[in-house]
C-alpha cells in the first residue's frame, strides 16, 4: 500500500450502518374542520353549474335561490314552528330508543338468562324493516304522536343495542378473571371493567342511533302529520316547490352533522385514554 493510499484509508470515515428511514403509516395530523370540506366542496359545485345553467332551475334550483326562500320561510313563521316539532318527534323517540338499548344490552351482555330472552327477539326485530312496522303500530296506537314516537325509538334502539352487546361480549375474559380475583363487587365489576370495555361499541351504535332517528322522521312526518319539516315537504311536493323541499333537505343536513359531531366531540372526551388512529 503506497503513503497516499495509506494516509486516505486513515483520514476517511468510517461508514457506519445506514439507518433506514422509518416510514410514516398512520394519517397524519387532523385537519381543522375537515368533516365541512365535503359539504363545502358539494356546495361549491352545485353554486358553480348553477351559475354556468347547466342545472334546471325548476329541478334544482340555485343555491341563493335555497337561501332566500328559508329565510323567507323563517321569518313568516313557518320554518321555526316546523323545526321545532321535528326536534321534539325526534328527540322523544331517540331518548326511550337510548334508554332501551342500553337496559337491554346490559341484560342480555351480563347474563346468560337475559342473552337467551333478549338477543335472538332483537335480531328478529331487526330482521323486519322498521318502517314496514309503521300500518301496525298505526292500528295499536292511533294515527297520532304516540305511534311516530313510537317507530322512532326502535330504529334507535337496535343499533345501539347490537353495538353495545358486542362490545359487551368481546371484552377480554381475563378482565373477569381479574375482577374475580380482586373480589371486586357486581357493581364495581360494571363499573370499572364493563363500562369502559362497552364504550367504544356504545358510541358507535349512538352515531347510527341519531343518524337513524333523522332518517324515520323525514319519512314519519309525511304520514297524517300537520307540522314538522317533513309535512312541510311534502306539502311542497303537491305544490311542485322544489326550492322548499331543498330547504327541508338542507335543514335535515344540518341536524344530522351537527348532532353526529356533537356525538364524536363526547366520544373523544370520553374515551380520551385510547390510543387510535383517529387521534
Amino acid at each position: 500500500m503506497t503513503t497516499t493510499a495509506a494516509a486516505a484509508a486513515v483520514t476517511a470515515p468510517a461508514e457506519g450502518p445506514r439507518v433506514r428511514r422509518r416510514r410514516r403509516l398512520s394519517p397524519g395530523r387532523r385537519l381543522p374542520a375537515a368533516r365541512l370540506i365535503g359539504p363545502a366542496l358539494l356546495l361549491g359545485l352545485w353554486a358553480a353549474a348553477s351559475a354556468a345553467g347547466q342545472l334546471d332551475p325548476g329541478a334544482i334550483p340555485a343555491p341563493w335561490t335555497v337561501l332566500e326562500t328559508g329565510v323567507h320561510l323563517w321569518t313568516d313563521g313557518t320554518l321555526p314552528d316546523d323545526v321545532l316539532t321535528s326536534l321534539q318527534r325526534a328527540g322523544s323517540g331517540f331518548v326511550l330508543g337510548l334508554t332501551a338499548g342500553i337496559a337491554l344490552a346490559l341484560a342480555s351482555g351480563l347474563s346468560r338468562t337475559g342473552e337467551a330472552l333478549i338477543d335472538g327477539t332483537v335480531n328478529l326485530n331487526r330482521a323486519i324493516p322498521t318502517l314496514g312496522l309503521i300500518p301496525l303500530f298505526i292500528l295499536w296506537l292511533g294515527i297520532g304522536e304516540t305511534f311516530k314516537v313510537a317507530i322512532i325509538a326502535i330504529v334507535v334502539y337496535i343499533p345501539i343495542y347490537l353495538n353495545t352487546h358486542a362490545a359487551l361480549s368481546g371484552i377480554d375474559h381475563r378482565f373477569v378473571e381479574l375482577a374475580e380475583v380482586q373480589g371486586l363487587s357486581k357493581w364495581a365489576f360494571i363499573r370499572q371493567i364493563v363500562i369502559p370495555g362497552a364504550l367504544p361499541g356504545f358510541f358507535v351504535g349512538l352515531r347510527l342511533g341519531v343518524t337513524g332517528s333523522w332518517l324515520g322522521l323525514v319519512v314519519l312526518e309525511q304520514i297524517n302529520a300537520t307540522s314538522g319539516l317533513g309535512y312541510l315537504m311534502f306539502q311542497a311536493q303537491n305544490y311542485g316547490q322544489t326550492d322548499v323541499i331543498l330547504v327541508g333537505l338542507v335543514v335535515y343536513g344540518i341536524f344530522g352533522l351537527a348532532s353526529d359531531s356533537a356525538v364524536r366531540l363526547i366520544e373523544r372526551r370520553v374515551l380520551s385514554w385510547r390510543r387510535t388512529l383517529s387521534s
